[in-house]
This record gives structure tokens, sequence and C-alpha cells, in this order.
């Protein structure tokens, strides 16, 4: 069973972590088929970078190790792109250099500061609400709000369209990187696309309304921009907010999840943080994000030939980097496999390899996840995880459908 057999991606996640175990002691990257040649076609498949080192100088060498025609699997169908615009993390220099530097400028000091403050307050908000409804499950209830109402209040979305928006973004996503049966894929593909196209209506709209009358969120900022004669179209900004909001949301609620998990299975080092908060933070997010890495991998089209990790790659070659691995790597991280808040260094992998393709909410991510525990950790009756998550088996997000949670007794 290889990396592209879906049934691998069923499997337990300690078998996972084994075989890519076993891939790291390789003495090059091996090749996984995809779809066997036909009369019609050649043969598809990709090699798998496993490694810390060679997941970050293939993602350091954009020249060499290209985002274009798309990061995903499968790549975006052509006609997708025209109808929907390139999403940042599909796009090379220089069109990626240009947009991520319009977004980039969009970002002030002052807009980060206001988002800093509102982190604070949906942070204690929802905890509010969660510990006077008693809801019983994580995901929805709390890991989900917390990037979705700060993504929302950093953009500036009304209120009344955010329920349709948190709609369309689950059935945008529900399915990304998953095994499904022929119905399921013959139907959801349609559904994927018909929640996208109304996403971008929705910015559209908003777009025009916020060059009229900014009103100092994002959007307004995106929209008024102006770097080198090149402002956001509706395109390039319908592009943008799906980003944000399919991988800010994805991403951080799955993080926040394999906290939760991480922290009750590992008491100790959650005492450890709660008895000094602002000392062991920064360090608990490095290690959650490298412990659970919440994109599991991304794809590159190799443009020159060049040789990595005992290999020398092609133009044409697909690779396929696998964080998730090299956030496992032995050869980096010693007891690879222990959650260690105190673990250091920690050049974890949870943001990407570095590059052009850094991931740009980064700072965003990192104090959610933090304003959160904070909240958490700081009320009377701790929270613990019942059970274990129930994840997705994705093959490209470590994504968690549900976790089940429970206050502990009061104390007497």
């Amino acid at each position: 069973m290889g990396l592209a057999d879906p049934a691998f991606w069923q499997l337990p996640p300690a078998a996972r972590l084994d075989a890519f175990a076993s891939l790291r002691r390789l003495d090059r990257p091996a090749y996984f088929v995809e779809r066997p040649a036909t009369w019609l076609r050649p043969e598809q498949g990709f090699y798998a970078l496993v490694t810390h080192d060679d997941v970050v100088r293939a993602s350091r060498l954009p020249q060499v190790f290209a985002s274009a025609p798309g990061v995903t699997t499968p790549e975006p169908a052509g006609w997708v792109r025209f109808l929907f615009g390139d999403s940042m993390v599909n796009l090379d220099a220089p069109h990626h250099t240009q947009l991520r530097r319009v977004v980039s400028r969009a970002f002030t000091p002052r807009l980060l500061a206001a988002a800093d403050e509102d982190i604070r307050r949906v942070a204690a908000r929802i905890v509010d609400d969660m510990i006077a409804e008693r809801p019983g499950e994580f995901v929805a209830s709390v890991a989900s709000r917390m990037p979705f109402e700060v993504i929302c209040n950093l953009m500036g979305i009304p209120e009344h369209y955010r329920p349709e928006i948190a709609g369309r973004v689950d059935h945008a996503s529900e399915n990304v990187g998953v095994e499904r049966g022929i119905a399921t894929r013959l139907r959801v593909p349609g559904r994927g696309l018909r929640a996208l196209a109304r996403m971008h209506l929705m910015m559209a709209t908003l777009g025009r309304e916020r060059r009229r009358r900014p009103t100092g969120d994002l959007i307004s900022a995106l929209v008024g921009a102006d770097v080198d004669g090149q402002a956001l179209d509706a395109r390039q900004l319908g592009a943008f907010f799906s980003l944000l909001m399919v991988a800010g949301v994805e991403t951080t609620r799955n993080a926040i999840t394999h906290a939760l998990a991480l922290l009750t299975d590992h008491p100790e080092q959650r005492a450890l943080l709660a008895s000094d908060f602002d000392r062991y933070a920064d360090g608990a997010v490095d290690e959650i994000l490298r412990h659970s890495t919440p994109i599991i991998q991304f794809r590159r089209t190799v443009r020159a030939e060049y040789s990595l990790g005992g290999r020398t790659f092609r133009p044409g070659d697909k690779v396929v980097l696998y964080y998730a691995s090299a956030n496992r790597d032995e050869a980096v991280f010693p007891d690879p496999d222990a959650f260690d808040i105190t673990r250091s260094p920690n050049p974890h992998l949870g943001y990407g390899g570095g590059g052009p393709h850094f991931c740009l909410g980064a700072h965003l991510a990192r104090q959610e996840i933090k304003a959160l525990f904070r909240e958490l950790l700081s009320r009377p009756r701790a929270l613990r995880a019942v059970g274990v998550p129930e994840l997705a088996g994705s093959n490209f997000d470590n994504r968690v459908r549900a976790l089940r949670f429970a206050f502990d007794p009061p104390a007497p």
C-alpha cells in the first residue's frame, strides 16, 4: 500500500507515521504511481519528499519546484481556474509576487493591532458561551467558531452573510483529499463549485460596496490597495477570500481541536502550560503545529533539472512535499513522537517550508490558538477531550470531524 492509495489514508495515524519513517530511511525519494499508463495517456505519478531537509530545500526553490498549475491533488482544472481565478497558493513569480505584495500591504499595523484585540474578545465570548450552553462537541461549538468569527470580523463580513458563508465553506471543503463512494464523487464537486461561486459573488458585491464606501476593514484595504498600478479585481478578491476562509478556518480549527486532545492526553504538559502561560504559550503552539501538522502535503511541478535527496528530477516531474513526515524527522527532532511544549529548537513546518509561499496567516492563527487556550486554562473547571478525535481520513489536511469533550468535576 503506497501514498497514492486512498486506503493508506484510512489507516490509523500511528501506522501512517511508521510508513513515513520507513520512507525517510530510504536513500532517495520514493516514486508512487497515481494512474497507470493506458493507450490514451501516459503514467501519472509523483516523488515523495519526506525528510525535513528535502521539504525545506524544495520550498525555497520556487524556480525549480513550481506551484503552478496547482498544489492540491488533483490539480485544479483549467476551466475552474478561468472562472474563479488562481489562488495564490497555485501561482509562481511574477504573478504570485505581485499579488502577495498587494495583500501584504493591506495588513497594516493598525489593522493587525485591531485584529489582536478582537481575537481576545472572540475567545472570551466563545468560552463563555461554551460554559453556559454545555454543547459537548468541540469542533462545531468552539474550534470552528474561533477562526471563522475572527476572519469575518477582520474582513468586515456583515452578520447576515455569515451563516450562508459558513455553510458554503463546509460544502466547498468537506471532501478535499477524502476517498468517496461513486455517488458522492459524482455529486459533491458540483456542490463544491456552486458554494465557491456563491462566495465569489458575495465578495464581488462587498468589494463594490467597499470601493464606494471604505469602512477600514480588510476588504476595504484590499480593494483600495494600489501597488505598482495593480489593485485586486473581483476574481482576485474572491480567490483570496476563498483561500482565507477554507485554508484559514480549516487549518486553525483542526490545530485547536488537536491541541485539546494533546493536552488531555498529556496532563503534565497541560499543567506546565497552565502554570505560566506567557512563558510556555509560544512553545506550546509550535509543538501543537509540529505534532498535528494541519496541512499534510502540497504538490510541486519540476521546472528545471535539479538533484535533491539523492535523486535527479527533470522538468515535468511531480513531487509532493509531506510536511507531516518532515515534522517527525528524527534527524531534526529528537524523540519526534513525543509531545513536549518545551522542545527547543523547534523548526517545524506547520506553516510550510519557508520561501515565497510561507503562510500569510501564521501570525493570526498563532494569536487565535493562544487566546483561546488562555481562556480555557484560566477558567475554574478544566476542559478535557473525551475519546479520540474523529478524523476525516484526508490525504490533504489533518482534519477532525468531531471531538467530544467534558468538564472535570468541581474541586471538593
